[in-house]
């Protein structure tokens, strides 16, 4: 298709080389041969180009155009050619706040305010030419070689917001958790320039604090911190940020749109007045599009929701309702309804992983015992180093007994090494303070830790008088490999692979992943991570291939020819077929098979 549209367009461009791809576009360094100058040509991926149509898309790129501002990317030219549609913008070597971010984490307090007001100078121009953006994030808001601001993709955001029906079908919408408003999350489909602020307030947070307000392994977790938390303190984080800074960032996050900046302006001014001095572009300077270079990381795409599109908006949303009704009906909820809190490391900081390794293992190890249902990791891990109370947390998560625990991996020489776990639970009844139901301190050489958490799970069943059989003790022992190196390997993937969708992230999981396997070739849930690892690649666009595909099913067939019983495994062939073949029915019979093997999860 490339050399297709390259000879279509050889009259007005010269495509040299790719500079990136993302989830709406491939993006090429181009030369415009009537102007004599380089651009950047963006070409919309077949599925995106197939849902729009020529007419849509002409028609709004046509209105994103006259967008003319310091601090907009303006559109240049666009067009559809062999059957594909493109548009151009200016190109200038810079980089996306992502790429900084990525290098620095935290921003210049100065810098930061900067760059937010700008944007939301930007923003505000837009909104008073009816224009809502809809996907404000780091890698839409481009930083020039000289400092500038650029707020990118207003067209591509005004094209699809008329589309999103379509969108569905295709399996992309528009928006990323963590950035999106809550009732952008909630699939509101009217937005208004609050919902844009909201975004910027969250970017902004960002580069304070080095993080998002709200994160977590699932896009459903990040939502449903989002309806269910509030930030924590800028100044706790940071305690350079000047409380008028805070006040003004926590009012554009309130959840109710009314309680926000009512314009973008506003909020631009709220910032200003804590005395940043924004750097303004001369007017009469034409804005210009900044791409990262082929060496930069790529910008997470379009479909950062796609893993769990159906269920993005019906759990995020049921799953706020499930919490707030539970309080109001229930108080704690009643059963043997168990969550695992991640336990704390108090070792090293860059042992971090073995501590979240061994809570996730005993996790894995309770939701195979029958009568016991346990809360899943993307509910319970948001609660990582919470200061909420145990009461609170339960009545949250719906739980009635939370364990929690210390993990400490005292490193020697080889053979030495041990590990040192304290785990609780903690029982919470309605009327009376939290009680703990069992404590015991293990200690373990690091060869051992298998066994450790099988008897972990083991004491925790017993104090809660689930009768453990045959079948059961055989799955708590089971070990899933015996290479202590392979297990370290895929530790450290699966810290990769929970952090998002950005395609760093996902290559580093693969990479680790494939050294666990390299080590023990019958590490049968490592398979299954790989498997996963494969769907994301695919699935966001990174690489969107036959041969990725086939990898994917590869390493799902050979998780479950290791162990037929891993639930695991049928769950990573479930997502092949969901996401890489829409066989859903195929897909409905191997997670029905995860299920049976784990009905307690």
């Amino acid at each position: 298709m490339l050399v297709r549209l390259q000879d279509a367009l050889a009259d007005r461009y010269r495509i040299e080389r790719e500079l990136g791809r993302g989830g709406m576009a491939t993006v090429f360094l181009a030369h415009d041969v009537r102007h004599d100058r380089p651009v950047a040509l963006k070409v919309l991926h077949p599925e995106l180009a197939a849902t729009l149509g020529p007419e849509r898309f002409q028609r709004e790129i046509k209105f994103a155009a006259r967008l003319q501002h310091p601090h907009i990317l303006t559109v240049l030219d666009s067009g559809e050619t062999a059957g594909q549609l493109w548009f151009t913008m200016h190109y200038v070597e810079g980089e996306s706040l992502r790429d900084r971010l990525r290098r620095e984490k935290q921003l210049p307090v100065e810098d930061a305010l900067r760059i937010a007001a700008e944007s939301a100078r930007a923003l505000d121009y837009a909104h008073r030419h009816g224009v809502v953006h809809r996907d404000i994030k780091p890698e839409n808001i481009l930083v020039t070689k000289d400092g500038d601001t650029l707020v990118a993709d207003f067209g591509i955001a005004r094209a699809l917001s008329g589309a999103d029906e379509r969108l569905t079908e295709t399996g992309l919408t528009m928006g990323t958790p963590a950035y999106m408003s809550p009732e952008q999350a909630a699939g509101e489909r009217e937005l208004d320039p609050r919902s844009d602020i909201y975004s910027l307030a969250i970017v902004l947070y960002e580069m304070l604090a080095g993080t998002p307000p709200f994160t977590g392994p699932t896009a459903q977790a990040v939502i449903a911190r989002r309806f269910n938390e509030a930030p924590s303190s800028l100044r706790v984080l940071r305690e350079t940020v000047p409380e008028v800074v805070e006040q003004a960032v926590l009012r554009a996050l309130a959840k109710a749109p009314a309680d926000r900046f009512q314009t973008a302006a506003d909020f631009g001014r709220a910032l200003s007045i804590t005395g940043a001095t924004p750097v303004t572009t001369p007017a009469s300077r034409p804005p210009v599009s900044v791409v990262p270079g082929p060496s930069g990381p790529r910008g997470l795409p379009l479909a950062a929701l796609a893993l769990a599109l159906g269920l993005l908006i019906g759990l995020g949303v049921l799953f706020a309702w499930r919490r707030t009704h539970s309080k109001e009906e229930t108080g704690v909820a009643r059963g043997k309804v168990l969550a695992v809190l991640p336990f704390e490391n108090q070792g090293a900081v860059q042992d971090e992983y073995f501590a979240d390794g061994v809570s996730d293992a005993v996790r894995g190890k309770l939701a195979a015992v029958p009568g016991v249902q346990v809360i899943a990791r993307g509910s319970s891990a948001p609660y990582k180093r919470t200061n909420k109370p145990p009461e609170q947390v339960a009545r949250e998560l719906g739980a009635r007994y939370l364990l929690t625990g210390t993990v400490r991996w005292e490193k020697g020489t080889t053979g030495s090494s041990r590990v040192l776990v304290s785990p609780e639970l903690v029982e919470i009844a309605a009327g009376r303070t939290p009680q703990t139901r069992w404590q015991q301190p293990f200690d373990a050489a690091f060869q051992d830790v298998f066994q450790l958490q099988a008897d972990i799970a083991g004491r925790v069943a017993q104090a809660l008088d689930v009768a453990i059989g045959g079948p059961e003790r055989q799955a708590l022992a089971a070990r899933p490999t015996g290479d202590s190196a392979a297990y370290d390997y895929f530790l450290r993937g699966n810290v990769y692979f929970e952090r998002g969708v950005a395609e760093p992230d996902l290559r580093a999981a693969e990479e680790l992943y494939q050294k666990a396997i390299g080590r023990d070739p019958t590490f049968a849930l490592a398979f299954a991570q790989l498997s996963l690892t494969h769907d994301q690649l695919y699935w966001f666009y990174y690489d969107r291939t036959e041969e990725r595909l086939a990898k994917q099913k590869e390493a799902a067939d050979r998780a479950i020819r290791l162990r037929p019983d891993l639930a695991e495994g049928h769950l990573a062939l479930g997502f092949y077929y969901y996401h890489g073949r829409l066989d859903y029915q195929r897909a409905l019979e191997e997670l029905e098979s995860a299920r049976k093997l784990q009905p307690s999860n």
